[in-house]
């Protein structure tokens, strides 16, 4: 009598801010490894397109979910969405996230609770909410994208910079508590990116970007994920991505730390 191998499923991986961008190049890095998807983004148009692609390109199952991480039940409404469709997660890939450019009295308060709502409580409230199914299964990933923003004060845009920080640090110490589990967490810190970010964030105009130095270090989106998902596959705590930036992120511990925001600030502020 003959038996028919059993297959193994395939994972699942949930990524936020699916629709462009480095959650994108994740989405297709991912259903290229052979992983189903749930995306999640404001933009349903753009997520049934991405969708449609990776499941007729890698015959994965890529399920949409559109949403607004900045509404206060978008962690719930999420995972209420993901109870529905009877899946696990087996990797968390929290990317959404937002930042906004000028002087912190200026800038409007709903936007800055916003960043805080989407960068730092959508991420610890999405991974509390999955990361008991993977403890209890022994496996999983969580990969949390952070920034080289993350090891500095950041004036003209202070609550992009210290929600990163967050991230960095919040990151750090769940994968340390999970040692041991078969669960790991990663920070992936990029610096920039060839997306629709700095434009949102109206920081095109900065020295910071407009500097030769600073074209020098954007990277695209495919290449920050390539890098990310390695980190996160082999457990690393935190990735500081690309060679320019790991050197700019060790730069701040041989700065005294008096001086280090007025750096930043004139790193940021505008090119004349």
């Amino acid at each position: 009598m003959s038996h028919t191998p059993q297959t193994a499923p395939r994972p699942t991986a949930l990524v936020t801010g699916a629709s462009g961008g480095i959650g994108e190049a994740i989405a297709r890095q991912l259903a290229a490894r052979h992983m189903d998807l749930i995306l999640t983004a404001r933009s349903a148009d753009r997520l049934h397109d991405l969708a449609t692609d990776l499941s007729t390109r890698h015959g994965i199952q890529a399920h949409v979910v559109p949403l607004d991480l900045a509404r206060q039940d978008a962690a719930a409404t999420l995972e209420q969405h993901v109870r529905v469709l009877g899946l696990a997660v087996d990797v968390l890939v929290n990317n959404a996230g937002f930042a906004d450019y000028g002087e912190f009295h200026t800038l409007e308060r709903t936007r800055q609770l916003e960043m805080i709502q989407v960068n730092v409580s959508v991420l610890t409230d999405l991974t509390h909410r999955f990361l008991p199914g993977m403890v209890a299964r022994g496996r999983g990933r969580v990969l949390n994208i952070a920034s080289t923003a993350a090891f500095l004060p950041g004036p003209l845009m202070a609550v992009y910079y210290a929600t990163k920080a967050y991230v960095l640090s919040f990151s750090e110490a769940v994968n340390e508590e999970l040692r041991g589990t078969g669960v790991h967490v990663t920070a992936a810190c990029p610096g920039p990116v060839a997306t629709g970010f700095q434009a949102a964030a109206q920081m095109e105009g900065s020295r910071l970007l407009a500097s030769a130095a600073g074209q020098r270090v954007i990277m695209t989106p495919d290449a920050v994920a390539t890098e990310a998902i390695d980190a996160m596959l082999r457990g690393q705590p935190v990735r500081v991505i690309g060679l320019m930036n790991r050197v700019q992120a060790f730069l701040p511990r041989l700065i005294p730390r008096s001086i280090l925001p007025r750096i930043v600030k004139q790193a940021q502020a505008r090119a004349q």
